[in-house]
């Protein structure tokens, strides 16, 4: 990856020499822009592993069903986990008997905002935009949870897991998977403890590079698309208003997402280049859940018809999502 963020540059030299400094230029500066959150974000992060705060994410999965529900939905829209960290997590809930109902609604939110998300897009798409795509993570984890509930006993969700389950990390370079999460009550004083402080400074290796070379490949690429992509062209694919470009946001999503961290100065770039808002939305929604480390955690676990329900709900979602936000913005 440090590789090929070297080659952009080195690559626009080549082809087209005078735009080499504005494009590394506009990537720097904007990564600068970024720098405090990042930062920010990288130790909040920490700290939530340190002290063993994703413990509480447990109780999210204890209770009546319905509730269960709610709270999964909660836990991950705001929960610090990348997608394919909560596998172990999610197999010993459904080892243990937690409805797939609660799985769900979690599952979904999860990979569209966590706590450093947030803040890197808040900081780049806006405080609007950050709190929208957080309001609207919790409701399409909802709307997959209640749609389990209530097709429960359908054949598409019924004896749902694999035979067999692998875990581990996702291969995305996040450090998933390296150390299982301290449990029971959270150690707010987690210094005295070296096994805790540890913790904190392997979260930051790990986390602090993440998020800098993916922003800054995000950056750069942002600088290639305003200078190169005509406008006109992502106006008349994703502009305007209505249906169409919702859906094509949703579409194109997939196959573009990178993560959500390197999503955002992407989003920025079409919607200068005259993205619709509701588009932009949907490309964000139906984009993180179904870019690969997200989908394969699902995979992972479970039976293929489910996959495909998981899917239907993350794009019926980002469908409405992207629709409501095209409305209010």
């Amino acid at each position: 990856m440090w590789l090929f963020i070297a080659l952009l540059p080195l690559a626009v030299v080549v082809i087209d020499p005078p735009q080499a400094l504005p494009v590394l230029t506009f990537g720097l500066a904007a990564l600068g822009h970024t720098a405090p959150f990042i930062i920010f974000a990288v130790l909040a992060v920490a700290l939530m592993k340190a002290t063993g705060a994703e413990s509480l994410l447990a109780r999210a999965f204890e209770g009546n069903e319905i509730r269960m529900i709610f709270l999964a939905a909660a836990a991950g829209g705001l929960s610090p986990f990348c997608s394919c960290e909560v596998i172990p997590f999610i197999a010993a809930m459904l080892a243990l008997g937690a409805p797939l109902s609660a799985v769900m609604a979690f599952w979904l939110a999860s990979p569209l905002m966590d706590p450093a998300m947030f803040l890197i897009t808040s900081g780049t798409l806006g405080w609007d935009f950050a709190v929208a795509k957080t309001v609207a993570a919790v409701g399409l984890g909802l709307f997959g949870g209640f749609g389990v509930w209530a097709f429960s006993q359908s054949p598409v969700f019924i004896d749902p897991l694999r035979k067999r389950t692998p875990s581990g990390g996702c291969g995305s370079g996040c450090g998933c998977g390296t150390r299982a999460p301290f449990s029971g009550t959270p150690v707010w004083r987690f210094w005295p403890d070296p096994e805790r402080r540890e913790a904190f400074r392997e979260s930051i290796r790990e986390n602090g590079p993440f998020l800098l070379k993916w922003l800054l490949l995000a950056y750069l690429i942002e600088a290639l698309m305003l200078e190169y992509v005509p406008a006109e062209a992502i106006a008349g694919l994703l502009g305007g208003e209505g249906l169409q470009p919702i859906l094509l946001g949703a579409l194109v999503g997939a196959p573009a997402y990178l993560n959500g961290y390197a999503a955002v100065p992407l989003i920025d770039a079409l919607l200068k280049q005259g993205m619709a808002d509701g588009a932009a939305m949907s490309f964000a929604l139906a984009g993180g859940v179904s870019c690969i480390p997200a989908a394969v955690a699902v995979w992972a676990l479970v039976k293929p018809r489910v996959f495909a329900g998981y899917l239907g709900f993350a794009m019926f979602g980002a469908l409405a999502a992207g629709l409501a936000w095209g409305a209010i913005a």
